[in-house]
């Protein structure tokens, strides 16, 4: 007698448990074909794109008038006159559009942020027989040409996942334009993927090219210079270069470049002083500018040592050698007009009779607005009718207005302060104080020195989020002081990056630095490899 299983294909004594695992297998393999099938199909038909796109409607003015741009069910579709004259090609599915001036020839083009199956834009390489099945993200740019839609640049895959894209208009100008000044930024296009992080594309002959939008900061303490070091300096062909032979790549490597100016400088070799009250020679400016700082701060409690004749010939120093002076403002700055002066002109000295609460410097199209503040100026007394030669940190309601306007006006806010108690490595009440008012006030980087020593830093954040990064004190870059806490100094270096709502801090650290007196008298500056104030917080 024939076993039943072998007509059924099975082998003989097959049990039961095994023919149903057999039967549901075989389901289970018809099942994940109908589904493969399925969603090749919806795949194909662009339908199983990622969730966290969010695709864009609207519609949309375009220059040159009278364009129109409608974005609908993931298609744009092109009016002039009412009339349809371009649609987007079936095989993409668009994301989002702009129509802005992306190649700079003041003429708006058409930006598609779009989806579509393969890696490549309009062609693929010589060398790949076959683009790839699945969707990805590209960007597609025309050209609006006397009634029609000419392509001009189609990129392949971008190779990371864009929710937003933008432009950003981040050249602020104030008052009249000048002949040939352009307040907007154009050419740049700025990515914002699914984590938040922003990249910067730059239009070039090719289309677009990443661009590096980061910008990196480097602020080196108090440049206190006694009677030790600038005699060993004009004994030795009165230059003052030793000083920053040790962190040349350092500045170099940096976007912003600064340093406070502790004494204030003189041209008369007479006048040559030590404490209490210093006069530092010209040639230390000199070697300042060769080292190549960008800015320097010099709202000091010595910055009247040699009252305004040492107020002139520092600023007027710094601004002939294209440095932003901060802090100390020249005998007639002392009316209340804050405007600040085009970027293109001499940003460190006033305008006139214009007193400058502030500085701007700017850097990859980005405004930073630079206050320098310090707590008093030992028993010297400001003259009355300059009352902003030396920007002090008493009136809280200006200070207030001054920063206010500058976050109206600029991009990013940093302060410079001169306070805290000497030879302390802890905050006192006074630095607490105006923390709270800086943090109030939306500044972005506080940066604290005078204490000759190294003081915590931190992150702080109020209560609506804005977060602020505060160094306390930042000790001395060189000095002749014997005490311990005195010879260790610390550079801050932090990083400024595009964010979805601005500019944020995405690095921070202090470079520690030791002061070293070498045998023969000379005075030098040299990193330290030191964990207890070294640290670096990366954050995205």
């Amino acid at each position: 007698m024939k076993n039943k299983n072998s007509k059924r294909g099975l082998p003989p004594g097959t049990s039961l448990l095994i023919k149903k695992i057999f039967m549901i297998t075989m389901a289970l393999a018809c099942v994940g074909a109908i589904f493969t099938i399925a969603k090749n199909i919806l795949s194909a038909r662009g339908v199983l794109l990622p969730k966290w796109v969010a695709w864009e409607s609207g519609t949309y003015n375009a220059n040159p008038f009278p364009y129109q741009i409608e974005l609908n069910h993931k298609s744009v579709s092109i009016f002039l006159d009412s009339d349809i004259i371009w649609t987007s090609p079936e095989d993409i599915k668009v994301q989002q559009v702009l129509s802005c001036d992306i190649d700079r020839d003041e003429e708006d083009e058409l930006v598609l942020l779009c989806w579509k199956k393969g890696r490549f834009g309009a062609y693929k390489p010589f060398w790949v027989e076959k683009d790839e099945a699945l969707w990805s993200q590209h960007i597609f740019v025309y050209e609006f040409e006397e009634g029609k839609i000419a392509p001009k640049w189609m990129s392949s895959y971008l190779g990371q996942e864009v929710a937003r894209m933008d432009t950003r208009e981040t050249i602020k100008t104030f008052g009249e334009k000048e002949s040939g000044e352009n307040n907007a930024s154009y050419g740049r296009l700025f990515l914002t993927d699914t984590q938040g992080l922003i990249t910067g594309w730059i239009w070039g002959f090719w289309g677009f090219q990443k661009e590096d939008t980061d910008i990196s900061f480097a602020v080196f303490g108090d440049n206190l210079i006694h009677e030790s070091i600038y005699t060993y300096g004009l004994h030795h062909d009165s230059s003052f270069s030793f000083l920053f032979e040790n962190v040349k790549e350092l500045i170099a490597g940096s976007d912003i470049s600064v340093i406070n100016q502790e004494t204030p400088f003189t041209d008369n070799p007479a006048l040559y002083s030590d404490y209490p009250r210093f006069g530092t020679p010209l040639n230390v400016g000199q070697a300042i500018a060769d080292a190549g700082f960008d800015v320097v701060t010099c709202a000091t409690n010595h910055a009247l040592d040699q009252g305004a004749h040492g107020i002139i010939v520092t600023k007027e120093f710094f601004a002939s050698h294209n440095i932003l002076c901060l802090g100390i403002e020249t005998p007639n700055a002392h009316s209340r007009d804050s405007q600040n002066t085009h970027p293109s002109k001499d940003p460190s000295m006033s305008d006139g009779n214009a007193h400058k609460p502030y500085g701007v410097i700017e850097k990859k199209g980005v405004r930073f607005a630079l206050f320098n503040y310090t707590y008093g100026t030992n028993g010297i007394k400001i003259p009355e009718e300059n009352p902003y030669m030396v920007h002090l940190l008493e009136d809280e309601e200006e200070i207030r207005r001054d920063i206010q306007k500058a976050k109206d006006e600029t991009d990013f806010v940093v302060v410079f302060v001169h306070w805290g108690t000497e030879n302390s490595q802890q905050t006192d009440e006074f630095q607490q104080k105006w923390t709270q008012v800086f943090l109030d006030g939306g500044v972005d980087v506080v940066i604290g020195t005078h204490p000759h020593s190294l003081q915590p830093f931190e992150m702080l954040t109020d209560e609506k989020g804005h977060e602020m990064l505060v160094y306390y004190s930042i000790g001395n870059f060189v000095s002749a002081q014997p005490e311990k806490s005195c010879v260790k100094g610390g550079v801050a270096c932090f990083t400024v990056s595009p964010a979805s709502n601005g500019y944020k801090i995405t690095d921070y650290t202090l470079l520690p630095l030791a002061i070293i007196r070498e045998n023969d008298g000379q005075y030098t500056v040299k990193q330290q490899a030191d964990s207890k104030h070294e640290l670096k917080t990366r954050r995205s």
